[in-house]
């Protein structure tokens, strides 16, 4: 390994608990050989995220940056200019870690260009899926939400069911026993990336409201006799509640295959059994939480507190290497919570074919 590939992965190493506290949380869990490639394809999803949050950047700025970094993922484009031209345009109450990480692309990509072949065409579909997507869904954003749940899944599945197929075409790089079950993680895969994003998008709904914005949807609202853009009204919050308990049905029913999705990884793998089941109790207990206030006004109200969290670590730690005790322990994690496995759809609609 070359003096500057060292440095890059230092420094990629660096960047991560700035952007992200969960997955600075997850991903040493993992092993050598997957730790790396997964820590990278986290900091370019956040790179290509932090353009499309961007307050200030224009919708024509976001879709030529957004273009200009696929090319550099595909490697076609250099990424000194982009990063150099990206960094000054944005807003002044971005994130200093976020600035840092643009700044950082060059380094970053350093990595990125390292990895084998199967590993870079995973993370450049993943980059190039989400990039064509998320600037569609901010163009159309409205406090009165997506028109369909068919657009709330195909939105979930741009901005995080793709992940799990990338975080996927990873793990059976890594593991000949894993590839042997690829056909059947796939479809799981972006079961479990739907079942993350519908738990983000139901604890950040008042903050995504304050910005515009809602990826919950109207026609399930509609059923019954709520119009989410009057979130304000007095008659509000008794049927928000009704709609919330269907989609926390939903979720958790997604949640239920992704635990399906676990099942298939070897259970002398460890560490990334862990690094999924983390993600999946922590995603639980928020449904539990928002389920118990379902009069919330904000995230921080339905947010796990640190105890919580370190008890849903070491419950996770105990049971990884049984399925009998993950599921038994999925069953308690879950008790109480509406269960409406009958509104999913087919998350194979939503995937790109491969």
């Amino acid at each position: 390994m070359n003096l500057n590939l060292n440095n890059a992965l230092s420094v990629q190493d660096r960047l991560l608990p700035g952007v992200s506290r969960t997955f600075a949380l997850t991903i040493p869990q993992l092993p050598d050989g997957l730790r790396e490639p997964i820590t990278n394809a986290y900091l370019l999803c956040r790179i290509a995220d932090t353009i499309e949050d961007d307050v200030r950047l224009q919708r024509e700025q976001k879709a030529e940056f957004h273009d200009r970094f696929v090319r550099v993922v595909e490697g076609v484009e250099d990424a000194e200019p982009f990063a150099r031209e990206l960094a000054p345009l944005l807003a002044p109450e971005t994130l200093a870690d976020e600035v840092t990480l643009i700044e950082q692309t060059p380094t970053v990509i350093t990595v990125t260009q390292s990895f084998n072949e199967r590993q870079r065409a995973a993370l450049t579909r993943c980059i190039q899926i989400m990039c064509q997507g998320m600037p569609q869904y901010q163009a159309e954003k409205s406090i009165a939400g997506l028109p369909t749940v068919a657009d709330m899944d195909r939105y979930c599945y741009v901005v995080a069911g793709v992940v799990g197929e990338m975080l996927t075409e990873l793990f059976c790089d890594y593991s000949e026993s894993i590839a042997s079950h690829r056909s059947s993680m796939m479809p799981l895969a972006v079961a479990f990336g739907q079942g993350l994003q519908m738990t983000n998008i139901l604890k950040d709904f008042w903050e995504d409201r304050a910005a515009a914005a809602c990826w919950l949807p109207q026609e399930l609202f509609h059923s019954h006799g709520l119009n989410l853009a009057d979130a304000d009204s007095p008659a509000f919050q008794n049927r928000f509640e009704k709609g919330i308990e269907d989609l926390l049905g939903m979720a958790h029913a997604y949640l239920r295959d992704a635990l399906g999705y676990v099942h298939l990884i070897p259970s002398s793998e460890t560490g990334i059994r862990r690094f999924c089941l983390w993600a999946i109790g922590l995603a639980v207990h928020t449904l539990q939480s928002i389920r118990r206030h379902p009069e919330y006004r904000a995230g921080d109200a339905v947010k796990i507190s640190r105890a919580s969290v370190r008890r849903i670590l070491l419950i996770s730690n105990l049971c990884s290497r049984s399925n009998r005790l993950l599921r038994f322990g999925f069953k308690m994690l879950a008790r109480g919570l509406p269960l409406k496995a009958e509104l999913m759809r087919s998350n194979q609609a939503w995937a790109t074919p491969r």
